[in-house]
């Protein structure tokens, strides 16, 4: 059991420290990753999403600020928030929200069949604004060893993902970040 020092406001630590996002930074610009949308990526996302039969998929990429959305199928249409306000899911969240900088900084899969379930996810901001109950994420660690970003999926209901869903998003990652590498394969 971890337990993050609270923040100066008093809260806990949501997002974990991530020491390793300037190298992660310089990686990506090596590679030509995390600055734009990449067409490959959204096709590769939205193939994703149909296997997985989820409405999200994402290939994200994490940097000292935000995450980067550079392969995105989200719907099309607004989601109505807590607050009545509409939303739409963009390319870019800070690094609070969502999940994937949890999978960047721990380096392992993510599966979370009810956020609701796990008290430092439910009060992320994605489970309220845009009604994510369900997460299944597995990092892009490249042959430097550097993890990437994460390669995910999410549900707008809880559901289990089982043994078959964490092997397929980490053979998944496995086999994007090596296409992501090769650059000319993929892109």
């Amino acid at each position: 059991m971890t337990y993050d020092p609270p923040r100066p406001a008093g809260r806990l630590l949501l997002t974990p420290e991530d020491r390793d996002a300037p190298a992660r930074v310089r990686r990506l610009c090596a590679l030509g990753l995390g600055e734009r949308a990449e067409p490959a990526l959204d096709a590769f996302a939205h193939q994703l999403a149909h296997h997985a039969s989820a409405p999200y998929a994402m290939v994200t990429f994490v940097d000292e600020h935000q995450q980067f959305f550079a392969g995105l199928c989200a719907p099309d249409a607004a989601v109505r928030a807590a607050d009545g306000t509409e939303r739409r899911v963009g390319r870019h969240l800070p690094r609070e929200y969502g999940f994937c900088p949890h999978v960047v900084v721990r380096r392992k899969a993510l599966v979370l069949d009810d956020v609701r379930d796990y008290p430092r996810f439910a009060g992320n901001p994605v489970v309220d604004e845009l009604g994510i109950r369900s997460y299944l994420g597995a990092p892009l660690v490249d042959s430097t060893g550097i993890a990437l970003g994460t390669v995910c999926v999410a549900d707008v209901t809880p559901r289990a993902w089982g043994r078959a869903g964490l092997q397929t998003i980490k053979a998944t990652a496995a086999d994007l970040t090596a296409r992501l590498e090769q650059r000319g394969t993929l892109l």
